[in-house]
């Protein structure tokens, strides 16, 4: 069963004579910290269940009140710390219960179309996610359907930034995906990576909830890593939540934001280990084939670049390439309590496929991880989709405040 969750924000005048009426039921101040900001995501846990149709947030400037796009979800109360905030700064917001509800649809949606959600900004598409199972190309082996993966994820300029069955030689490549490739379940090494091997996959279980509003929309799904064993039969080796939210657009519609975190729990008494090996789990990228080594430019928060950033570590990587659209690109960013963190990469060398690309987030490329029954694992990436290009410095700084957040605190 889905459920769904809608934020508002009261705006224009409906706000005229609720502004002196409303009840104050909460003030915040939210401090940019040693780090000059630019459009901060921040969030503060809501200390009661919220009527997020009722609420208004306003910041607070002396005697001038402006009021803000809040989303209230998961227990929390989300805005964006919209412009630039210097480092050292402190900004006041106050929220209020307002006199009215609003009919006005919010600005951040998800589309469903009964077999993928689309998560969009008005008419502008984010990216999807394809919970019904994809069939692949006619005339590939059946073993290559499958869930629980994004494509498309597009540009600001509605550039498809990534590719999904892309030949006959890697039908396993999903857009974004992140199945863990070499394992120890129960004393047989499983691949859920390469499903050509038929011992395992990953597939999609159940949505758990779905969220729409002017901070962010988002989902949050379940899925599982299911082992094929030799007598045929299946036995669900890790169960796994994916949770998605996307943000509006910034700096003229040129630039969003996206969070993608995982967790996952082994599902049997004996856990499972995932062994050290060269690629697998964390974030799978398989970029559109407009991105080849003669239209694309990898960089990494090392300065590495395609011709050596495999193997290496990285906070961020940046890809930006040319595309019939314009050029566009995408900066990935590993948080800093992910396992291994800053996780080492896998990028695919020029010379592969005609130079398309493959680039993959591996927490266990320098080491194994063992994870055991009764524990939860988490792995978060932030993704920015940008037109154009950005800076090193730029990337840089979006990874600061990714890491680093602004502290929100009750007053």
């Amino acid at each position: 069963m889905k459920t769904y969750f809608r934020s508002f924000c009261l705006l224009g005048g409906l706000l005229a004579g609720q502004q002196t009426a409303a009840q104050v039921i909460a003030r915040y101040t939210v401090q940019a910290g040693d780090i000059e900001r630019h459009n901060s995501i921040v969030h503060i846990r809501l200390e009661q269940p919220a009527d997020t149709e009722s609420l208004l947030l306003e910041e607070v400037t002396g005697k001038k009140r402006v009021p803000v796009a809040v989303t209230a979800a998961e227990g929390a109360l989300w805005w964006v710390l919209e412009g630039r905030t210097p480092a050292g700064a402190q900004r006041s917001y106050e929220l209020k219960k307002a006199n009215r509800k609003t009919s006005v649809a919010p600005v951040m949606q998800v589309t469903d179309n009964h077999s993928a959600l689309v998560l969009q900004q008005g008419l502008q598409k984010n990216l999807q996610y394809n919970y019904a199972t994809v069939e692949p190309p006619a005339g590939s082996d059946t073993v290559y359907r499958r869930s629980a993966f994004i494509h498309p994820l597009w540009a600001p300029n509605g550039a498809v930034l990534t590719n999904a069955f892309p030949n006959a030689g890697h039908r396993h490549h999903m857009g974004i995906w992140n199945p863990w490739t070499h394992t120890s379940f129960e004393g047989r090494e499983t691949d859920f990576w390469n499903v050509q091997k038929k011992e395992g996959k990953v597939r999609f279980v159940k949505m758990e909830s779905v969220t729409v509003g002017n901070a962010w929309c988002g989902f949050s799904a379940r899925q599982e890593h299911v082992a094929f064993l030799k007598d045929g039969t299946e036995k669900v080796a890790i169960n796994e939540t994916w949770e998605v939210r996307a943000y509006p657009a910034t700096d003229n519609g040129k630039r969003r934001l996206w969070d993608i975190t995982s967790l996952f729990t082994p599902a049997t008494a004996d856990g499972i280990t995932l062994l050290q090996y060269r690629y697998g789990g964390g974030f799978g990228l398989r970029t559109t084939a407009s991105f080849t080594a003669s239209t694309s430019q990898v960089l990494t928060s090392e300065g590495k670049t395609r011709k050596d950033a495999d193997s290496t570590r990285a906070r961020w990587v940046k890809i930006t390439g040319t595309t019939p659209q314009g050029k566009a690109g995408l900066l990935i960013m590993n948080a800093p309590a992910n396992y291994d963190s800053p996780e080492p990469l896998r990028v695919w060398p020029e010379n592969m496929e005609g130079g398309e690309l493959m680039l993959n987030y591996s927490p266990t490329k320098m080491k194994s991880w063992t994870l055991t029954n009764g524990n939860e694992y988490t792995l978060t990436y932030r993704v920015m989709v940008y037109d154009g290009d950005i800076t090193p410095a730029e990337a840089e700084a979006a990874w600061k405040d990714f890491a680093f957040p602004p502290v929100v605190r009750k007053e």
